[in-house]
């Protein structure tokens, strides 16, 4: 089975084949005993290892002791890192959103000009629907690179009303 196994930041190609253990290009037996709770007994060839593990966050992360020194531990198998991969490949983009007109309406006020820098959760514009004021919010940091609308403009639901960047 191959892993791909980070361990403090540095990633790592891992081969297990029965009790041989394959890291880069070295190649050595392995036995892992579990003892009792998470207490592990680790023999490298005819090196004897005490090893502690805990869970992390989710499945794949670990927290390793082996003789008393600690690792952050990440192991993805094959599958696991290749469903990783296709999942931020296919990752929306970061960054500023653009105000788009979440409903048809009425632009009543525009907040910002082009260049203005605003904070997540800053007021941008102000809407008319339904005979209601909407205040659209900045999503995120960023800055205003284009004002598209002005007060007094109709809008259709998806208008873009503003480009941040």
């Amino acid at each position: 089975m191959k892993y791909t196994v980070t361990v403090n930041g540095q990633e790592l190609e891992v081969v297990v084949d029965g009790d041989e253990v394959r890291v880069g290009d070295v190649a050595t037996r392995a036995r892992l005993l579990e003892l009792d709770g998470p207490e592990r007994m680790l023999t490298l060839g005819d090196e004897v290892h005490r090893v502690l593990v805990r869970a992390g966050e989710n499945r794949t992360r670990y927290t390793v002791w082996v003789d008393g020194f600690r690792f952050d531990v990440e192991a993805l198998d094959e599958r696991a890192k290749t469903i990783r991969e296709l999942s931020a490949a296919s990752a929306k983009p970061t960054g500023p959103a653009p105000l788009v007109a979440p409903m048809p309406g009425m632009i009543v006020r525009v907040n910002v000009r082009d260049g203005d820098g605003v904070h997540a959760g800053q007021g941008l514009v102000v809407m008319e629907a339904m005979k209601m004021e909407n205040e659209l919010r900045a999503t995120s940091a960023g800055t205003v690179k284009r004002v598209l609308v002005t007060p007094g403009t109709a809008v259709e639901k998806g208008a873009l009303l503003l480009e941040m960047e």
